[in-house]
């Protein structure tokens, strides 16, 4: 019996049956457009083998103005469609199924030929679309349909047509980007036109016995927004044009509201989609935040959805669902929803991977294969770095030995668990230790490891991390001032009034956490609430009328720093904004290009500039200092004078805030390697 009953079950379309009810959502990994086809072929393929029920890709371009930048993939050539096909056979020939999504950017394309339903800019484009004519829009619904068609002939099983997120769909249907008076604009029948003609002729190219797939925008987020009544008619509408599944969207892109970031909560926006549930006969897809198989199985059992989207879950754990239907679901890595990997990389041009699975996207150059010739390793560090290269090495059949001077395992994790919105980090220590255990990588936990211990072992690795950093104020040793780890993990008391030195990421998680009692992320109706979410039912849209409603902060806070910069600038490129923002609401000052003059018993002296002026008093009971981290590396230098070889990974090598992305590659890399 398993535990998973209702996301394990199959699901018939008529014409083909989905093995089980999950979905790999749409994300678009970076390596379409670098041509390497085996490489996108193996990244979908292990997918495949992991028990996905049906696969989506990332956005291809209808025609070259939809693309989401100059260059984006699309099925534009033979050659493009030869490329596809190896896709398609290595997914099914590992027992997969997979539906290509059409996605065409509209006003979002990054690029000066972009077109849209009225020529407004978008917020986050610099360039301002051109509005399409009749004649032109019959084009791009044409251009639809031979993309759905060559996608059959590429082999896949599907497609899905993005009309969600704020995309050239999404723009006819709403008033706030649609402007027109002629037959694709005005009354919500003509707005609805275009996309359900775009079904129309994609069903029309692509016959009866495929996969259509309809991304329908639950709640848009945007002033002007559909209505529910809007949604379900266009659902509606939708079943009779022949879409077979719908998936819900959540959100524009331009929208203030978080929808995928790890201080949403879980299933966040499920009962959105729950309301569609009835008013259609065909699937219903749910998503935005579901990431573990519990969660899924339970929107599902409670009659949320007929099945699920995970796109994120699936970078972290490629055999997701095998894990779940062996009774081995402790054992998922977990996706945390830090978008450091994916998202970020993603607008950073970088190939998209993910901080818990540096192999995502990276299959076939970093490969874990057993060794031939097993070791005993020494790892010292309990942290990212530590645990990433013990579990690696461990699989690959070293026998491993774990130092940590802490009596549990986390490192510096088990601070970030701590912080208000990043709860998310509790499952990622467990299953670290789970994996410990699995692996049986022996744990020398509440000791400190000297060169006697580590001497007589084939390799050793310092993974000992990094130590605040004392940025030597006057007054910095005085009984008001605490670091970060006083605060986090020593609990030491902090008064009404703080002043926060140092507004990098520690420094606003730092603010995050003195500014509430009260983590929103577990508490979805309050979520809701201070970002001022509404039900798209009452308000269009879904923007609550009376606004954000944040809770009163339970501190007040000042966060500063010496880079004459706004702060935050250099936070997550999708998540910054969010810390921002949430740190607005709670109403901390922030202030730049601050020379901290000395520390008293009333506070924070300080000056700005180069030139020392407008001194000032930043009258507090508490300094918190998060200003930065030097590398804890005295064992490595120990090692190195009785003449012990070692390697150094992690803050131990570099001290750049606390990067567990880089300290989580970088171990999983060189265990890979020994």
């Amino acid at each position: 019996m398993t535990h998973f009953p209702h996301l394990l079950a199959p699901l018939d379309l008529g014409f083909t049956t989905l093995k089980n009810r999950v979905l790999m959502g749409s994300m678009h990994t970076g390596l379409e457009e670098r041509g390497d086809w085996d490489r996108v072929a193996e990244f979908y393929a292990a997918r495949a083998r992991g028990g996905a029920g049906l696969i989506v890709t990332g956005g291809m371009a209808p025609n070259p103005e939809g693309g989401v930048f100059p260059g984006a993939a699309g099925l534009f050539t033979p050659e493009d469609i030869t490329n596809q096909r190896r896709v398609t056979d290595r997914v099914h020939d590992a027992g997969g199924k997979i539906a290509m999504q059409i996605l065409h950017a509209g006003r979002y394309a990054y690029g000066p030929d972009c077109v849209s339903s009225s020529a407004i800019k978008s917020p986050i484009s610099p360039f301002p679309p051109k509005e399409l004519s009749d004649a032109e829009i019959l084009s791009q619904i044409d251009d639809f349909a031979i993309a759905a068609a060559r996608a059959r002939e590429a082999g896949y099983d599907g497609v899905e047509i993005m009309g969600s997120e704020g995309y050239f769909l999404n723009q006819f249907l709403v008033r706030h980007v649609n402007k027109r008076t002629d037959r694709w604009g005005g009354d919500y029948e003509n707005r609805m036109r275009l996309p359900l003609e775009v079904v129309r002729a994609v069903r029309k190219a692509v016959g009866d016995d495929f996969i259509v797939i309809y991304r329908l925008s639950m709640i848009d987020f945007v002033p002007d927004g559909s209505t529910f009544d809007e949604v379900i008619t266009l659902a509606q509408e939708m079943e009779k044009a022949g879409v077979t599944i719908i998936n819900s969207g959540v959100g524009w892109h331009e929208a203030r509201i978080p929808t995928i970031a790890t201080s949403v909560p879980r299933a966040g926006f499920a009962w959105v989609t729950q309301k569609l549930m009835g008013k259609v006969g065909i699937p219903i897809v749910t998503s935005n935040r579901i990431n573990t198989p519990e969660v899924a199985e339970g929107l599902l059992s409670n009659g949320g959805a007929d099945m699920v989207s995970m796109a994120r879950p699936f970078l972290a754990d490629a055999d997701f669902v095998n894990k779940a239907a062996t009774g081995r679901a402790a054992e998922i890595a977990p996706c945390i929803a830090c978008n450091q990997g994916c998202l970020d990389h993603i607008f950073s041009g970088k190939i998209s991977t993910c901080l818990v699975n540096p192999r995502a996207g990276f299959e076939t150059e970093l490969q874990i294969t057993p060794t031939a010739t097993p070791k005993r390793i020494a790892i010292v560090g309990a942290g990212p770095a530590g645990l990433s290269a013990a579990i690696t090495a461990a699989e690959r059949g070293h026998k491993v030995v774990l130092f940590d001077a802490a009596d549990q395992v986390g490192g510096q994790l088990n601070m970030a668990k701590r912080i208000p919105g990043k709860e998310e980090f509790y499952g990622l220590v467990d299953w670290y230790a789970t994996m410990l255990d699995q692996l049986g990588v022996e744990q020398r936990l509440g000791a400190k490891a000297g060169v006697d211990d580590l001497a007589d072992f084939d390799e050793v690795v310092i993974a000992t991390g990094v130590s605040p950093r004392d940025p030597d104020i006057q007054g910095g040793d005085g009984a008001n001032v605490l670091s970060y780890i006083d605060v986090l993990r020593n609990g030491a008391k902090v008064g009404a009034r703080v002043a926060i030195i140092g507004a990098g990421g520690i420094g606003f998680d730092m603010a995050e956490f003195l500014t509430t009692d009260h983590s929103l992320t577990q508490d979805p109706a309050a979520w809701r609430r201070e970002w001022g979410v509404g039900d798209p039912a009452e308000i269009r849209g879904g923007l609550a009328p009376e606004g954000p409603q944040p809770q009163a902060p339970v501190r007040q806070v000042t966060l500063l720093q010496r880079k004459a910069e706004r702060p935050g600038k250099r936070l997550g490129k999708t998540t910054g904004w969010i810390h921002r923002a949430g740190l607005k609401m709670k109403n901390v000052q922030m202030l730049s290009g601050v020379n901290y003059e000395r520390i008293d018993s009333d506070g924070l002296h300080v000056s700005f500039g180069e030139a020392r002026e407008n001194a000032q008093l930043v009258a507090v009971d508490t300094i918190v200092m998060c200003a930065g981290q030097v590398v804890n590396r005295t064992l490595a230098d120990d090692l190195a004078a009785a003449g012990i070889s070692c390697h150094v990974i992690g803050g131990a090598d570099v001290a750049a805030e606390l990067d567990a992305k880089r300290a989580i590659d970088q171990g999983v890399r060189l265990a890979a390697e020994i």
